[in-house]
C-alpha cells in the first residue's frame, strides 16, 4: 500500500525532529524515537507506528500481500531452513537504532530488540520447539574490533537458559557482506561456519533457532544452516530483527 501525501509529512516530519535531537544528548528515560519523556527506550505509539505487523512469508520473511503463507519465489525455490520470522523492515528508524546497538556501543539494544522480536507472529512457537537458540558468529578480528556479538546478545535475550553454549563457529574471516551482490554474497561465505566437534553429538536430531540482526539476501544464515545439517540437525528455524524490503538480485 502507498503511503498517502499526509502519512509521508508526518514520517519527514518526525524524522527531522529525531535528526534534530540525535544532535544532543538525550535525557534518560526518553523513547529513541520521538523523544517522548518519560518513556522506556521505545514508547508504545512508536512501537506500533514503527514496528506493527505485517502478513510476511513464513520462509523468508518479506512482506506479502493478500492472505498467502509464502512467496512466488519461496514456493518455486524454497530455502534450506524451515521457517523465518523478521520483527520490522529494515528501514527508519531502525537502520539508526541498529547501527548504534552494532557500532556505537551500545549493547543494551538488545534487550528491547528482543521484545520486539519476541512479540512477533509465531516466534514463542519456535522458541518452544528450539533445543537450542543460537547467534550468528562473528569472525574473531571483528569480535575483537565490536567487542561484542550483537546476534548473540539477541540470542541471550530471546532464551537465556537455551543459548548458554556456542555450538556454531566462524572459521573464515571473509569481505564484509555489504558491499557485494546475491552471487558474490553466497561464494564469499562458503565454508565460513563450522560445528564445534564437542558439540555435533547433541546437535544431532536437534532443532536450532538461529538468530541474526538483520536479513538481506539470507547468505550469512544460509551457510550457517547448511554447516548445522551437515551436522545432523534435523531443524533449523531463523529469526531476525529486521528484513530489508525487497531481495537482493544478482
Amino acid at each position: 500500500m502507498t503511503p498517502s501525501p499526509v502519512s509521508r509529512w508526518h514520517d519527514l516530519v518526525w524524522r527531522l525532529q529525531s535528526e534534530l535531537q540525535r544532535k544532543w544528548p538525550i535525557r534518560p528515560g526518553c523513547c529513541a524515537i520521538c523523544h517522548a519523556w518519560p518513556s522506556q527506550a521505545l514508547c508504545e505509539p512508536c512501537v506500533e507506528r514503527f514496528a506493527a505487523p505485517v502478513p510476511r512469508c513464513t520462509t523468508c520473511a518479506l512482506p506479502l500481500a493478500g492472505q498467502a503463507y509464502r512467496c512466488g519465489h519461496c514456493l518455486t525455490s524454497p530455502p534450506i531452513w524451515d521457517r523465518c520470522l523478521a520483527a520490522v523492515d529494515y528501514g527508519w528508524p531502525w537502520t539508526d537504532l541498529i547501527a548504534d546497538f552494532k557500532f556505537h556501543d551500545q549493547p543494551g539494544w538488545a534487550r528491547h530488540f528482543a521484545h520486539l522480536m519476541r512479540a512477533t507472529h509465531g516466534m514463542q512457537e519456535c522458541l518452544d520447539d528450539a533445543d537450542l537458540v543460537i547467534g550468528l558468529p562473528l569472525a574473531r578480528p571483528r569480535l575483537a574490533e565490536r567487542g561484542y556479538n550483537q546476534s548473540e546478545l539477541l540470542a541471550r535475550a530471546l532464551a537465556p537458559n537455551k543459548s548458554r553454549q556456542r555450538p556454531l563457529l566462524r572459521t573464515a574471516h571473509t569481505v564484509p557482506q555489504k558491499s557485494l551482490k546475491r552471487e558474490q554474497r553466497m561464494s564469499n561465505l562458503k565454508g565460513a561456519f563450522a560445528v564445534e566437534p564437542l558439540m555435533s553429538q547433541r546437535l544431532r536430531g536437534s532443532h536450532v533457532l538461529l538468530v541474526d540482526d538483520v536479513m538481506t539476501s539470507g547468505a550469512s544464515l544460509q551457510a550457517a544452516t547448511l554447516a548445522l545439517q551437515q551436522a545432523g540437525v534435523a531443524h533449523v528455524s531463523t529469526a531476525v530483527l529486521a528484513r530489508t524490503p525487497q531481495p537482493m538480485r544478482p
